[in-house]
C-alpha cells in the first residue's frame, strides 16, 4: 500500500456499520482500507481484509504486524454477552488489543475513531434525558462504551495521536448475519406476515407506538465518522450522529405496511423472539418460491427487534454539536426505510 495515502483500519468490517464504512472509504479515492473481522471479507480495489481474533492479543499482534502504514483506526466491533456487566471485559479487551497492536507498528498513526451509541446516556436502561447531549453526566457503571473511551483518552495522551467518539442512534444498513439489524427485522417480519395472510401489527411494548425516536442511516454515519476523524476541529471530541428528523411508529408503521402492500391492524404486544422462533419453514417456502439467497438464521435479528420496539420512552439526542463543528448532512427517515427495503429486494434477500 502506498505510504503517501491515508490507510484506514476498519475494525468490525463485516457489520452494519463497518461494511458501509469500508465502502465509503474505498469510494473516496484517497484511502487504502484494511478490514478486520472474524469472518473473511471480499477484497476489492484499495480494500483488503484480515481475519483475526480480536480477543486474542497474540493473534492481533501477529496478524496486524504488517500494518506499518496505518494512519487511522475506525473501531466498530462488538461482542454480545448475557448481561451488561459481562459486556465490559470482552469489548474493552478487543479495543485494547487492536489499538496496541497497530500503535506498536504504525509510526504514522494519527487518529482512532470509536463507535459508541446512546448507551453512554443510559438509553438502554430506561427513560433518559432527551435530547441527550455529549456533555451530559455519566451513569452508574458498568458501561463498556465509557470504559473504551476512558482507555482511548489515556492512550492518546501517552502516544500523541487523537481520538473521536461517534454516537449514533439505531443504525440502519444492509449487512446480514448481524445481531443488530433493524431493517432486516422489519422486512422479514413484514414478508412473513404477508405470506401468512396477516396484517402488519406493531409488536412492541404498550406505549412504544407513540414515543419519539430517531434512526441513523449507515451511509450518513460513515460520512460523519470520516469527517470527525479527519477534521482537526473534531480532535478528542464526541458527536451524536442521527438522520436529523424524529418520528413516531404510529406514523411510520403504516408507511412500512404500505410498502409491503399490507393492511395495518392495532398494535399487539408480543415477543418476536418467541413468536418468530418457529417460522423457519415459512421462510423456507419464500426462499424456494422467490429464489432468495439467505436462510432464516442469516436474516433474523429478533432479540434486537424486541429491544428497539420495546422502548416506551422517547429515544433521541441533540445533533447540534456536529452541526456547529461543520457536519450538515441529513437523511429523511421516511425515505430511508423504503430505499433499504428496495435494496434488500433487489439483492434477493426478501421477496
Amino acid at each position: 500500500m502506498s505510504t503517501n495515502r491515508k490507510v484506514a483500519v476498519v475494525v468490525g468490517a463485516q457489520g452494519v456499520i463497518g461494511r458501509t464504512l469500508v465502502d465509503h472509504l474505498a469510494g473516496l479515492g484517497d484511502w487504502d482500507v484494511v478490514g478486520l473481522s472474524r469472518r473473511p471479507g471480499e477484497p476489492a480495489e484499495r480494500v483488503r481484509h484480515i481475519q483475526v481474533d480480536l480477543l486474542d492479543p497474540a493473534d492481533c499482534r501477529r496478524e496486524l504486524a504488517g500494518l506499518r502504514d496505518a494512519t487511522h483506526v475506525f473501531y466498530a466491533a462488538y461482542q454480545d454477552r448475557p448481561s451488561w456487566s459481562e459486556l465490559v471485559a470482552p469489548n474493552l479487551a478487543m479495543l485494547v488489543n487492536v489499538v496496541e497492536a497497530v500503535d506498536a507498528v504504525a509510526p504514522g498513526l494519527a487518529h482512532v475513531s470509536l463507535m459508541q451509541g446512546y448507551k453512554v446516556y443510559g438509553a438502554h436502561l430506561g427513560p433518559f434525558r432527551t435530547p441527550a447531549r455529549e456533555s451530559d453526566p455519566g451513569h452508574m457503571p458498568p458501561e463498556f462504551n465509557v470504559s473504551q473511551q476512558e482507555y482511548l483518552q489515556r492512550r492518546a495522551g501517552e502516544r500523541g495521536w487523537t481520538w473521536s467518539a461517534i454516537r449514533p442512534s439505531v443504525v440502519c444498513g444492509l449487512a446480514l448475519g448481524n445481531p443488530m439489524n433493524l431493517v432486516a427485522v422489519l422486512a422479514v417480519y413484514a414478508s412473513i406476515s404477508k405470506e401468512l395472510g396477516l396484517p402488519l401489527r406493531f409488536p412492541g411494548a404498550p406505549g412504544a407506538y407513540d414515543t419519539l425516536l430517531e434512526m441513523t442511516d449507515a451511509g450518513l454515519l460513515a460520512k460523519a465518522t470520516v469527517w470527525a476523524a479527519t477534521d482537526p476541529r473534531c480532535a478528542n471530541e464526541a458527536f451524536n450522529i442521527a438522520n436529523g428528523d424524529l418520528f413516531r411508529w404510529n406514523d411510520m408503521w403504516p408507511r412500512i405496511a404500505a410498502w409491503f402492500d399490507l393492511d395495518v391492524a392495532p398494535p399487539l404486544p408480543m415477543s418476536l423472539t418467541d413468536v418468530m422462533a418457529d417460522k423457519e419453514p415459512v421462510w423456507g417456502r419464500l426462499v424456494e418460491r422467490h429464489g432468495l439467497r439467505h436462510g432464516y438464521a442469516e436474516v433474523s435479528s429478533w432479540p434486537f427487534g424486541d429491544a428497539v420496539l420495546g422502548w416506551d420512552y422517547d429515544f433521541f439526542a441533540d445533533g447540534g454539536k456536529a452541526r456547529r463543528f461543520g457536519f450538515h448532512e441529513y437523511v429523511e427517515t421516511a425515505e430511508m426505510f423504503p430505499r433499504m427495503f428496495a435494496d434488500l429486494r433487489a439483492r434477493r434477500v426478501i421477496p
